[in-house]
């Protein structure tokens, strides 16, 4: 029987285990969202990758069909969001900028739904017992993802949420850095380079034809970060590319 603090449960924490949920693979979205009175579709949508039409108290969400698992799972916990936090607007459109676990802390109704949908896939009381003692990585992320059918991007965000290790998570796409995040020991003094280095597995990714997960690669600091005395540190460095054809890559600075 597993031993966890009910008091300190966020919002979607509590809506799961009152559900039942106790592993990963319990979390059932359309369940919870019948439960709630949101019929969910999955449906060529133009424009969005997600929407909510409510009237009373039912609703419609319908999902992009031709996203993958882990960006629709993600998509409906974010309209499930506006579903039970959002309830006095009668509609919601969202966009594809709009639903991601990298915009979960910005400051709006949007990033608020984020910041729901990101707990309600990947709950704190399922996943820090799963993830344990491991180190972070894009691998760990992987097998995270597989376990809670979420996306690599939001599994390994997740991981920097309490990692001791300075770590930073960042995307580029061929001409420039989309977005990045990092740990609270990644010091701000460093700045997360514009473009790729073209000798490294990221490059080599959004520009040739390499697929799949890179090996951790050491290599200069200065590839990937400037700031004071990066010519004398190192990372570590592990890619892959997205779906959408960006790049993702976890560093850590040794």
């Amino acid at each position: 029987m597993m031993a966890v603090d009910l008091d300190r449960l966020s919002r979607p924490e509590r809506l799961l285990w009152g559900h039942g949920v106790r592993k990963p693979e319990h979390i059932d979205l359309e369940a919870i969202a019948g439960a709630s009175g949101a019929h969910v579709i999955y449906r060529k949508l133009d424009g969005c990758a997600a929407r909510l039409v409510a009237a009373g108290d039912r609703a419609v969400i319908s999902v992009a069909a031709d996203d993958n698992l882990g960006r629709k799972r993600f998509s409906l916990g974010h309209e499930l969001a506006h579903w039970m936090q959002d309830a006095q607007r009668a509609s919601f459109k969202c966009s594809s900028t709009d639903i991601g676990p990298q915009n979960a802390e910005a400051k709006s109704i949007e990033a608020d739904a984020n910041s729901f949908a990101s707990q309600l896939i990947l709950p704190d009381y399922l996943v820090w017992p799963w993830v344990a003692e491991r180190k972070p990585s894009l691998d760990l992320a992987s097998a995270m993802g597989a376990a809670f059918q979420a996306s690599l991007t939001a599994s390994a965000l997740k991981l920097l949420q309490r990692t001791k290790v300075p770590i930073a998570i960042t995307c580029h796409d061929q001409r420039r850095l989309k977005w990045s995040r990092r740990s609270r020991d990644f010091s701000t003094d460093f700045y997360i380079l514009n473009e790729l280095h073209q000798d490294t597995a990221a490059f080599d990714m959004a520009f040739g034809a390499a697929k799949g997960l890179s090996r951790p690669k050491r290599e200069s600091a200065s590839r990937w970060i400037s700031g004071p005395g990066v010519y004398r540190l190192e990372v570590w460095s592990q890619s892959i590319r997205l779906p959408e054809g960006s790049v993702l890559t976890m560093l850590e600075v040794v």
